[in-house]
């Protein structure tokens, strides 16, 4: 079956671990004999008007592609592109539910899987209200150290380890209107998480996180990594949690809790896969790739 394919990226962030990951699904879908293209998500605009609804593509052919595997997080162009009757690989709903640490904690939690206590805090729309009740309920239900993460971010960069009552108001004076949640921090694991790849319904690869310095284990913050073997349990965990935002594929990252119990961190629907390649020696993107096919074909147990 010839099929043609965009893996879309996006070109305003800096650095080439955005590219590469499209990249290595290229040549994963070019070794299956797909005609696929690269193509960054500032080079497609989202047309609309009363008579028409269409992606202007002026460096590309005007035929439209049979799929797009998504690998940024733009979930209108994503959905502009759904909208026009093309397989999108994750969906913009999964995208959109993904990079929202709030709406997916809500979903793992309504799918009963576990994961750290959490409180949303409540949405605010100047930096000088605070919540004091708020935090004395967090302080309470939580304890010190407390985990604050912002709904939106990457690499580690947006949690923080908080200590005491004074460090967390002016974390959250920092924050002022961002997203965020309080969170129990699981002092088991850490510095060490585990990162699961799913693709289907199966997990394909992956590896263990430590840090000797940070009690985030995340690659970019100073983590090593290593290849690992996931129990059963964690395996049905990692595969339950990515069913559970609807995703296709996802890289579940995994904490450390008491007895070694895992306890789902973060699901992310466009995990880069250089590191786990490089840990591992398995190219995830084949997986993913072989995965599409199926599922254009209409093999729907893919």
């Amino acid at each position: 079956m010839h099929v043609t394919g965009w893996m879309i990226y996006n070109d305003s962030l800096p650095g080439n671990k955005f590219i590469d990951f499209a990249q290595w699904l290229e040549k994963a879908a070019t070794q299956r004999g797909s005609n696929v293209k690269v193509i960054s998500n500032s080079e497609l605009l989202s047309f609309l008007s009363q008579g028409e609804l269409s992606v202007l593509a002026e460096k590309q052919p005007s035929a439209l592609p049979d799929f797009v595997v998504f690998t940024d997080k733009d979930i209108y162009l994503a959905k502009q592109l759904e909208l026009l009757g093309i397989s999108v690989f994750n969906s913009s709903e999964a995208i959109r539910i993904s990079d929202d640490k709030i709406l997916t904690y809500q979903q793992l939690a309504t799918a009963k899987l576990p994961i750290p206590k959490t409180i949303i805090y409540p949405k605010t729309f100047t930096s000088q209200q605070l919540k004091h009740g708020v935090m004395q309920s967090a302080i309470h239900r939580l304890g010190f150290p407390m985990i604050v993460k912002e709904a939106f971010g990457s690499f580690g960069e947006q949690v923080y380890l908080i200590h005491n009552k004074a460090d967390l108001i002016q974390q959250i004076k920092h924050l002022a209107t961002k997203p965020f949640v309080l969170q129990a921090f699981i002092s088991t694991s850490y510095g060490k998480d585990l990162r699961l790849h799913v693709v289907g319904n199966k997990v394909v690869a992956a590896m263990k996180r430590q840090s000797a310095h940070d009690f985030r284990a995340n690659i970019t913050a100073g983590g090593t990594m290593q290849a690992y073997e996931p129990s059963e349990e964690e395996q049905k965990l990692a595969i339950l949690a990515t069913q559970s935002i609807g995703a296709d594929f996802a890289g579940v990252d995994l904490l450390i809790g008491e007895n070694d119990s895992p306890i789902i961190c973060e699901i992310n629907s466009n995990a880069h896969i250089r590191n786990l390649f490089d840990a591992t020696g398995i190219n995830v993107a084949t997986f993913i790739i072989d995965y599409i096919f199926k599922k254009i074909e209409g093999n729907t147990n893919a």
